[in-house]
């Protein structure tokens, strides 16, 4: 157990046994007995920098606590803060010691971080019953970056929104909010040498994302008739910065090239490779203008967000405009380049140099690796793990965001008990289970693991209440996987805190998931199922092979009696993009009354089911007899929905075959979970 719901037992007469609730959960508490119980002649005393003491006096005047602040330095009915050179073990600044005696509650720390993330205990503890238990609480972070990132282009969220969101961070300990500005739905942020990237690239036509991507995808000019969007002014943006200080939070703000760029090109045709409007979305690195304007767009940026990164995208860049360009094949031969990648590199490489020169460092998602990675870059994992691990590898900093456990735009629950999302499932459990460091990382290399981050992108997330609702409460379980020591984690213990974090959560006007009446994985999913092809022989016919980056597992996938969950993601279910066909072998002539294999389907990313299945038996593995022909409509919908095919009766037979047919209309993937055979 991760030893933080403790039994604390009051002096005096019996009482019932409460729980100290506080998430993340604290790297050590030492529970004495009793309590420390705040009230209205309660006195705050703050020994710290002036700085830090007004954040924390104005922060602690409108908490719930509402102390006031004492003249001199109180002895008794205290909560005093101390900012000292050294506290203890604690290494980081970010750490704390939290001491309630009878007498009051001192938070020692090095920095007002610290000091603050104390607070954020205090306030935990405090929530019920305005009682501190005694003891001693230490507690420091496992990373230094903590962070959530906010899609507001492909919908757009104002000012008040994100400083709601910046309360909640700062109450579960993170301190990164990476903001995704800018993105072909939309421009987010006043640009005053390039006004048309606001008064036209922030603007849209279609109620939604989805309306305008499956539209005509148009840009319109600011107050036309049923223009969609918004931006942030700079002063909009430099009140955020300056709330997130308060909150002792960064603000990295992420600029996206070479890709994800068609508001620029379209507003700026000129910075493609054809010039042309609406045509391209990666900017022409050949052109000298696409480095004026990126330099002139970055130096606004940094004049307004003081922050050690500047994240520039660097993902999903086709680059295939980079093959006919003649700047882009002038830079190339210029430069003695040989592959098309490089010229991505060249740019990072180019802007990276142009942000160091101002002080500040870059960020990118983990295309940025592609043709060599820019000397002091940090890279962001998001496709997996492997460009993190590669970039640690080289010696650089890498923060950890793979989609399996960080992309909140994924389903997490049932997807039919859910508002439509991506696709996924990603589960609070899931969430929760992500330790960021392979067990074979050397101490070195771990000291180069910078942190975590949740990812949520907004493609299918419209409104400000359900963006809430995507990001509460998984977003406490990835704050105690940035925060908690492992040993100190266990879901059950974390899962009882979630349950009141959500009361409370709601009770501030969070929009929440329902954990309460969580369904949970798909019915199967949870543990082995038995069936007479289990660990039997599966013969693959070569052009219907399935594909390496679904394999489940490999050539037993389908028999291995584990059923697939909610989504091919997790990576139980086998993908498939010229077909199924497959022979099982049962070793010997064996009864058999079923044959089915079920199917999945979410036409986004372009999953189908079936056109047609066939099952076939044999006895001699040569001559086949057809038991069964299911014929299926294939229809484009916006579900996610599964489906059995098969067959039954009763026949003998020691081969199985079993084929499944695309429909051509549609293509993309056919994915199976497990042929089971009764």
């Amino acid at each position: 157990m991760a030893g933080l719901l403790l039994s604390l037992t009051f002096t005096g007469c019996e009482q019932p046994k409460e729980t100290l609730s506080i998430i993340p959960v604290p790297l050590n508490t030492e529970i004495v007995g009793g309590a420390f119980a705040v009230n209205e002649q309660t006195q705050l005393w703050i020994d710290a920098p002036e700085a830090d003491k007004k954040i924390l006096q104005e922060y602690l005047a409108a908490s719930p606590l509402k102390l006031s602040v004492a003249t001199e330095r109180p002895t008794d009915n205290f909560i005093l803060l101390n900012q000292t050179e050294g506290v203890g073990d604690i290494k980081s600044q970010e750490g704390y010691v939290l001491t309630a005696t009878k007498n009051g509650v001192e938070i020692q720390a090095t920095s007002g971080a610290g000091l603050f993330y104390g607070v954020q205990t205090l306030l935990q503890m405090t929530k019920e019953a305005n009682k501190v238990a005694l003891g001693t609480i230490t507690d420091e972070p496992r990373f230094e970056y903590r962070g959530m990132m906010l899609d507001v282009s492909r919908h757009f969220f104002g000012l008040d929104f994100v400083k709601k969101q910046i309360d909640a961070m700062a109450y579960y300990k993170l301190n990164r909010l990476h903001i995704h500005l800018t993105d072909a739905a939309g421009w987010r942020i006043e640009i005053k040498k390039y006004p048309r990237l606001t008064n036209f690239a922030a603007w849209r036509t279609g109620k939604n994302w989805k309306e305008w991507w499956n539209g005509d995808k148009k840009y319109v000019e600011e107050g036309s008739e049923g223009a969609v969007g918004g931006y942030f002014t700079q002063d909009q943006c430099r009140e955020i910065v300056e709330y997130a200080k308060k909150h002792y939070i960064t603000v990295i703000p992420e600029i996206e090239m070479p890709s994800h760029s068609e508001e620029v090109l379209t507003a700026y045709p000129e910075l493609s490779c054809t010039h042309v409007p609406y045509k391209q979305a990666d900017f022409c690195v050949g052109n000298e203008k696409t480095f004026e304007f990126l330099e002139n767009v970055l130096l606004e940026v940094m004049e307004i967000f003081p922050s050690e990164y500047i994240h520039v995208g660097g993902d999903e860049a086709s680059k295939k405009s980079w093959e006919t360009c003649p700047l882009c094949q002038a830079r190339m031969k210029k430069e003695g380049m040989k592959e098309i990648d490089e010229l991505q590199s060249y740019l990072i490489h180019r802007v990276e140099k142009f942000l160091n020169e101002h002080g500040r460092n870059l960020l990118g998602w983990d295309e940025i690796l592609e043709g060599g990675l820019a000397p002091n870059a940090t890279v962001m994992s998001w496709r997996g793990v492997e460009g993190g691990l590669k970039a640690i590898e080289g010696g650089h900093r890498a923060i950890m965001s793979p989609g399996g456990f960080c992309y909140f735009d994924s389903y997490q629950d049932a997807p039919h008990t859910q508002p439509e999302a991506i696709g996924g499932y990603l589960p609070l459990k899931k969430v929760y289970s992500y330790d960021p460091i392979p067990e074979t990382f050397t101490p070195e290399q771990a000291k180069l693991m910078y942190g975590v981050q949740a990812n949520l992108w907004a493609e299918y997330i419209p409104t400000p209440e359900h963006l809430e609702y995507m990001i509460y409460p998984r977003i406490l379980a990835l704050a105690e996987v940035a925060w908690s020591a492992v040993p100190n984690k266990d879901y059950d213990d974390f899962h009882a805190r979630a349950l009141k974090a959500v009361d409370e959560l709601r009770a501030k006007g969070y929009n929440t998931f329902d954990l309460k009446n969580e369904v949970g994985n798909r019915p199967g999913a949870d543990k082995p199922i038995e069936h007479l092809g289990i660990g039997k022989k599966v013969v693959y016919v070569d052009s219907t092979q399935y594909y390496k980056g679904y394999a489940a597992g490999g050539d037993d996938a389908l028999v291995n009696g584990i059923l697939g969950g909610w989504s091919y993601t997790d990576q139980l279910w086998q993908g498939f993009l010229n077909g199924v066909d497959v022979t099982i072998d049962l070793e010997k002539e064996t009864p058999i009354k079923s044959v089915n294999a079920d199917f999945m389907q979410i036409c986004g990313p372009g999953v189908f089911m079936p056109k047609q299945v066939i099952v076939s038996i044999s006895n001699d593995g040569k001559e086949f007899t057809e038991l069964a022909k299911v014929d299926h409509q294939v229809v484009k919908d916006d579900a996610v929905t599964f489906k059995t095919f098969g067959w039954s009766g009763e026949a003998n037979a020691r081969y199985v075959r079993y084929q499944a047919s695309h429909d051509e209309q549609f293509g993309g993937f056919l994915f199976v979970d497990e042929i089971v055979i009764k």
